[in-house]
């Protein structure tokens, strides 16, 4: 969860008064915050030392869908509020005294649509910044880019000082070559291609430079006398940067998606609101879209839903009218009426553009909770009795576990993601299409499938463990996810168990033995291949398997119990006969390939097992 760091002596000002460290802590729980760090004591002791010390901080959890919360103003504001000290304030558009004739204009050309197609800008009149109040302001930002802008990738914020330029403004797409001003915190003109080369050494901003740089236009931003105000998502205009002596605030918020421009639009405005001459007030811009039509940015609009007592009752317990509802949600910066026709259920609540997590229902039934207290709701049983038990696949699991564990093995627990590379090259196997399930967009080429197979995060873990002495016996029984196009999911978990040995010999002997132990527990007999009598039992039969050494691998078949009747058994009878038995191909074992071996970093011969769990569990 994000963290928000708040001064201390700030914050105690904004709430009207000191907390001691548990009181604070228990207000904070109470709201759903929790207090991560306060910085009182380090600083006391830099300041004992005679060592330059910043104000005491507190640093603050707060939940991620709370973007309202991600600064000073947005957690003390919510605060008061819940603490019944203040009503929750009403955001509004205030156009100039002129009316909407007088309004800012900003035109999106339609060469936009090939790089960041989304525009929105505000304007904060008469604001009045102090220096904390200056830094809350970047930081926001900074934790809005971090968090639903997803690192600018779909939403980037400009902030300008509206007295050094002039609209109408224009979000423009150009090619690189033919944009050059002079960026924040440079003395010089680049052009945006050489912007690439000088950023590039640049930690803070090397990070976002991949969003725009293999696209053949770049969005950049001017004014009414071709002014650059900046060039999303990469960096402002010197020109335009504001300070604390700005009093105009212009906003502009490029973005690839519409619906998080307009909640980060709305929260960076409502936030810092406060801070102008008529607070909780936003001047409004016309925008001009490709095809012509214009719309008013931003729109800062309330959104209304019904919420009923009886649900909230049901889901937390309580015996609450509608008027007590009303009251709960009111200290959760909502805005909560009866309604008019008298309906005893009701509550007709207003949610404000500061609270885009609120989707459904139940998310005020939870506001409506944290308000009443989940330490005060009561303690009840429920009004019916059940008695949990394991699922079949999981009892079974538990089995395999205990039978290996005690056996001498040792259980690993690698991760279920994995690369590409590792989940078929890797093994010497080909991706067919249809069996992996892919990451959309990886964060990393390590995590770009679910996988398909044990082995892999079992060779990883011996690889991590090549200095311990030998043998190194490793098992794990969990799932894997294959694709299966019959489900609505589109695809399905499979419960596997497999087990990797690694001596200076290779040991098929060892795990070969495994494999009879855990089907004695299982109370499996093994067969012989050819035996069409037998009603159930495994057998294995030599495999020619790329992943493993010519000649030193087998496949694990399994002969699922039938009914024992006359006809069942000449039928399996016939099926032996023509070489086309009714058995299951449950898995593999064999010496593992050397060229195995040698991607995995291991230069011990290994030996491994692996088969499905999934038909030999019983309801």
């Amino acid at each position: 969860m994000p963290t928000v760091s708040c001064d201390k002596e700030d914050l105690w000002r904004r709430l009207g008064r000191d907390y001691t460290a548990d009181e604070f802590d228990r207000l904070l729980f109470e709201f759903g915050l929790e207090l991560d760090e306060d910085t009182t004591e380090e600083v006391e002791a830099l300041k004992k030392k005679g060592l330059p010390a910043e104000r005491p901080q507190l640093k603050i959890e707060v939940p991620a869908n709370r973007y309202d919360l991600l600064c000073i103003e947005g957690i003390a504001r919510a605060l008061r509020v819940f603490l019944e000290l203040d009503k929750p304030p009403q955001y509004h558009l205030e156009y100039p005294p002129g009316g909407a004739g007088e309004l800012l204009t900003a035109t999106i050309e339609p060469e936009t649509a090939k790089i960041r197609p989304y525009f929105a800008c505000a304007v904060l009149r008469n604001v009045k910044f102090t220096q904390l109040s200056y830094d809350s302001f970047i930081d926001l930002q900074d934790k809005l880019h971090q968090n639903i802008c997803r690192r600018r990738q779909f939403v980037a914020i400009g902030t300008h000082d509206l007295d050094t330029i002039q609209g109408p403004f224009r979000y423009r797409a150009l090619p690189p070559k033919d944009i050059k001003f002079k960026p924040l915190g440079k003395t010089q003109e680049f052009t945006a291609e050489e912007l690439m080369t000088v950023y590039e050494s640049e930690k803070h901003l090397s990070r976002y430079l991949h969003i725009i740089r293999d696209s053949p236009v770049y969005p950049i931003i001017y004014d009414k006398n071709d002014v650059v105000l900046s060039m999303p998502p990469i960096i402002n205009s010197e020109h335009s940067k504001i300070t604390l002596n700005t009093r105009n605030i212009f906003i502009d918020v490029t973005a690839t998606d519409e619906t998080k421009l307009q909640i980060v639009t709305n929260i960076i405005v409502a936030m810092f609101s406060e801070y102008c001459e008529k607070p909780f007030t936003v001047e409004p811009v016309r925008v001009i879209l490709p095809d012509g039509t214009s719309k008013i940015s931003p729109e800062l609009g309330y959104r209304t839903t019904t919420a009923h007592a009886s649900y909230v009752n049901s889901c937390t317990g309580l015996q609450l009218d509608a008027p007590k509802v009303a009251k709960l949600l009111e200290r959760m910066t909502l805005t909560a009426t009866l309604p008019p026709d008298n309906k005893p259920d009701e509550i007709i609540v207003s949610i404000p553009p500061t609270r885009p997590d609120i989707l459904h229902e139940c998310d005020l039934m939870e506001d409506a909770a944290i308000a009443y207290g989940f330490n005060n709701l009561p303690d009840a049983f429920p009004a019916t009795s059940t008695v949990a038990q394991p699922l079949a696949i999981s009892k079974l699991s538990d089995i395999v576990r205990l039978e290996w564990g005690l056996a001498g093995w040792v259980e690993a627990l690698p991760l279920i993601l994995c690369s590409h590379e590792e989940n078929f090259e890797w093994l010497n196997r080909k991706d067919d299409g249809k069996s992996a399930v892919r990451i959309a967009n990886p964060k990393t080429l390590e995590f770009q499938v679910v996988r398909t197979s044990l082995l892999q995060g079992l060779l990883k873990t011996i690889r991590e463990n090549r200095s311990r002495p030998l043998p190194i016996r490793v098992f794990e029984s969990a799932d894997v996810v294959r694709k299966d196009a019959a489900l609505e999911r589109q695809a399905r978990n499979v419960r596997h168990a497999a087990a990797v040995w690694c001596n200076k010999t290779a040991g098929f002997e060892v795990v070969h033995g495994l494999l009879d132990r855990i089907m004695l527990m299982l109370e499996v007999p093994r067969i012989a291949s050819d035996d069409a009598a037998a009603p159930t039992g495994y057998y294995i039969k030599e495999r020619d398997d790329p992943t493993f050494f010519p000649g030193r691998a087998a496949t694990i078949y399994y002969r699922p119990p039938k009914s024992a009747g006359g006809l069942a058994a000449l039928k399996r009878t016939l099926q032996a006969a023509l070489h086309n038995p009714d058995d299951l191909e449950v898995g593999v074992l064999g010496i593992l390939h050397p060229s195995v071996l040698e991607r995995f970093e291991i230069s011990y011969p290994c030996s491994a097992l692996e088969f499905t769990l999934e038909p030999f569990k019983r309801e």
